[in-house]
Formats: structure tokens, C-alpha cells, sequence
């Protein structure tokens, strides 16, 4: 029973609280001698143990935001670095650091559509644009490295699923239509596009949202010796699951669409700097997060991804050569939901994955601070790092300089989130830490 409904030896139940909030608000411990020695409040020189709040490998301050909040990242084999926004009324969507404090359009500002040309309505149904070659809202980057066969690539991930807000200041999310979600293949070498891949609306849903990918480039993944792209759809609307994508057909099919491993844990409530969260979104009801499936790692030798929701403490696997099954298999979906494997709770919601040459995944804890790691060899999520800075890191890469960058963009703090507040207070930064055991950046599947 709460303690405001106690009553103590006054027989007055408000007497006790009274009492408890003054207890709290000035407690002090007193000295043999009875001086005061320390309140309750400050802490700073107890002689009881207390959470320092960090822990891990030194980490260093890499970048910082001024004009827009960061979601993705990727770091270039030369150190160039590149970063997303997603869409409303930024001035760009993918761009290129310049400094330590400056980015600018990336690879220019006129293939970054402007806000006007963002989203269209149909018998007033509100959707994205179906510009298929112009930028419109891109959530995730990955570089693959130069072979043979391919430039050194920067892979951009467009949602062509802008944000927009009406008169009231509530923010609405657009349907997709066909041409505006895609995959485009810029080559590093000389900064233009040389693959562009677009999704039929069987795969793509007018409620998909793609919110990351991972590659196995090796000839011998398909049978068209192009590769294939492993896509998370987190679909807040409730259809998440995965899109496989063979790079050399261009063709497109889904896996584990509502596979219960791919949904949102209904109603989970997070803490973010010891505060539970709602949704408080102008317009809507106070609701939680509803994101499904959105971080995916590949394994090195490209056997196995590894993959969880957003709203979820569970961490989930599957054998790649179930996603590549073709869907003329008329048993390929029942055998992939039967092949997924729970390799149990981390100890926390996870948001953004990356992954290393010595097989560990490193799951981006924005409850906790900090990022987490799964090794497979031992089975188990382990700490890497943690720090107070890190207030939501959301993507993050692996540089071939063996660090792993975040970007912290403090999510939770966003209007959109607060009944139209914004708590965020810019610099936004990316924060990078080395990787331990020598690891650097999976180039294995290239």
C-alpha cells in the first residue's frame, strides 16, 4: 500500500507523508559530535559507494551538430565522414562533415530535395514524394569497401517518408508511394550514384519505414553474383519486418513481416536519465514507443544476423541462408519463422547496431548510457562502454581505424516527443571509443 494511505500513531495518513518528504528534502547524517556532516542531496562526499555512471575505454569527442540533430552515420576508409537527418524542415538530408563543427549537403544540395517537394497528397491522403532520384528523408548509411568489383560505396537508406506538421504544430508521418523509399550506391571515388533500387509496393508497404541495412557483397551469396542488402523495416504501424534486397537482379521480397521477434513489446515503458517515458506527441493520445525491428548486424562470415525491436530487451538471430530463400519457395517463410533463435535479454531496450572483424555486436542502450555487446562465443550481452554524454546514441559505425563512432542526438528530448517542447540543447555530438581486441571494420563480405 503507498505510504500516503498508511496512517501513523496520529491515526492522519498525511502526517506520514509530511514527515517522509522532509525526511528526504533535508536528512541528515550527523557525527558523533551531532555536526552535520552530508544531506541527501549531495552526494559528492559520502563515504557510501554510489553509481559513477561511466565505465569502458576512454571515449573522445569526435563532432558536434550546431544547426541540425543527427540520426545516421558512416565513416569512410579515408576518414571521411558523412551523416543523415531525417526530413522535415531541415535544409538537407545527407550530408559531409567539413570541420569539427560544420557539415554541409551531401553530394549537393540540389539533389537534396527541398521541404516543398518532400510530400504530396492523393484525394487527401498525405504521401511522400516518388522522386526516385532526389533525397528525401534518409535514416541510415553503410560504407563498403573497393574491390574489384566495385567502388568503395557509400549506401544510402531514403524512407521517402518525410515528417510533417499541420497548423496545431502535430506532426504527421506521410505514407510511402512506389520510387521515393530506396537504396542508392554513391561511389567515394568520384561522388555520384551509380545504383539506384526501388520496391515494389508488395515489398515496400505504404506504411514501411527502412531504418537500416547491412551487406554481403561476395559473388557467391546469389545466384546473380551481385550481392545481397539486408533491410530492417521497423514500421510503426505495426508491419516491421525484413526486406531482402539481390543487388545484381534488383529484386526485392519480405521475411518474418509480424514475426513476433520483429514486433514491438506492447505498452514498455523506458527510462531515459531515470525518468519513465511517454509519448506525448500533440494530437495524440499519451502513448509508448511503438517501433518494431530496428537494429541488425550481420556476422562476419555472413552466416547469421542478428537483429531485435527498438521496444524490446530480447536479442534474436537467423540464419542468413533463411532471408535469401527465394519466395518461389513456397515453404520459405514458415521455415525462416521456424529458424529464428531468442538468445535471451541484454538488460534493456536497444536502439542502433554495429559490428567488428572479431564477431561482436554492439547494441546502442540509450536506458543505460551506454552500448552493450553480444559475443557469440560466450553467449552472453557484456558492457563496453558508458558515459553520461551518450544521451541516446542512435547510429553508429565501425571505421577502419578500429573505432566505433555514435551519434548522441538526445531523441528523447525531441518535440515531437513532448507535446511540442523541445528539450535538446545543441551541440549534438559523435562520440568514438576504441574497439577492443584489435577489431576493426567487417570487410569480409565485400
Amino acid at each position: 500500500m503507498p505510504p500516503t494511505q498508511r496512517n501513523d500513531n496520529t491515526g492522519h495518513p498525511r502526517d506520514l507523508t509530511i514527515k517522509m518528504r522532509s525526511s528526504l528534502l533535508s536528512a541528515i547524517a550527523l557525527t558523533a559530535s551531532g555536526a552535520a556532516q552530508i544531506t541527501f542531496q549531495n552526494s559528492s562526499t559520502t563515504i557510501l559507494q554510489t553509481d559513477p555512471g561511466t565505465y569502458g575505454p576512454e571515449i573522445e569527442e569526435y563532432h558536434y551538430y550546431y544547426t541540425q540533430w543527427p540520426i545516421g552515420l558512416a565513416i569512410s576508409s579515408t576518414g571521411r565522414f558523412f551523416a543523415t537527418y531525417t526530413r522535415g524542415s531541415y535544409a538537407y538530408t545527407l550530408g559531409e562533415v567539413v570541420n569539427k563543427t560544420a557539415e554541409v549537403p551531401y553530394p549537393s544540395a540540389s539533389l537534396n530535395l527541398p521541404v516543398s517537394q518532400l510530400n504530396t497528397s492523393w484525394n487527401g491522403i498525405p504521401f511522400g514524394s516518388n522522386n526516385s532520384t532526389g533525397l528525401i528523408s534518409v535514416q541510415a548509411l553503410y560504407i563498403t569497401p573497393e574491390n574489384a568489383r566495385r567502388p568503395e560505396t557509400l549506401w544510402v537508406v531514403d524512407t521517402g517518408r518525410p515528417t510533417i506538421t499541420d497548423g496545431s504544430g502535430a506532426p504527421s508521418m506521410p505514407y510511402a508511394q512506389p520510387g521515393g523509399p530506396k537504396i542508392l550506391g554513391i561511389s567515394l571515388s568520384n561522388d555520384t550514384i551509380y545504383a539506384t533500387y526501388t520496391f515494389p509496393a508488395s515489398v515496400h508497404f505504404p506504411d514501411s519505414y527502412m531504418n537500416d541495412i547491412r551487406f554481403d557483397l561476395r559473388p557467391g551469396t546469389t545466384s546473380s553474383g551481385g550481392g545481397v542488402a539486408y533491410i530492417v523495416d521497423s514500421s510503426d504501424e505495426g508491419r516491421p519486418g525484413f526486406i531482402v534486397l539481390d543487388l545484381g537482379t534488383g529484386e526485392s521480397w519480405r521475411r518474418l513481416t509480424q514475426h513476433p521477434s520483429t514486433l514491438r513489446v506492447d505498452r514498455d515503458v523506458p527510462s531515459y536519465q531515470g525518468v519513465p517515458f511517454y509519448q506525448r506527441t500533440i494530437g495524440q493520445p499519451i502513448q509508448t514507443l511503438r517501433e518494431g525491428l530496428d537494429g541488425i548486424q550481420i556476422s562476419p562470415d555472413g552466416e547469421t544476423v542478428y537483429y531485435s525491436p527498438l521496444t524490446s530487451d530480447y536479442l534474436y538471430s537467423i540464419p542468413t541462408a533463411n532471408l535469401l530463400t527465394p519466395p518461389s519457395d513456397p515453404l520459405a517463410e514458415l521455415t525462416a519463422a521456424n529458424n529464428v533463435t531468442n538468445l535471451g535479454q541484454r538488460g534493456g531496450n536497444a536502439n542502433g547496431f554495429e559490428g567488428d572483424s572479431n564477431g561482436l555486436v554492439y547494441q546502442c542502450m540509450p536506458e543505460h548510457n551506454a552500448i552493450y555487446v553480444y559475443d557469440p562465443q560466450t553467449k552472453m550481452t557484456e558492457p563496453f562502454v558508458r558515459d553520461p554524454r551518450i544521451i541516446w546514441p542512435d547510429g553508429a559505425s565501425v571505421g577502419e581505424d578500429g573505432y566505433l563512432y555514435m551519434n548522441i542526438n538526445q531523441l528523447p528530448r525531441q518535440p515531437n516527443w513532448n507535446e511540442g517542447v523541445d528539450g535538446r540543447v545543441f551541440p549534438g555530438a559523435v562520440l568514438r571509443v576504441k574497439l577492443p581486441g584489435g577489431g576493426g571494420k567487417i570487410t569480409s563480405l565485400a
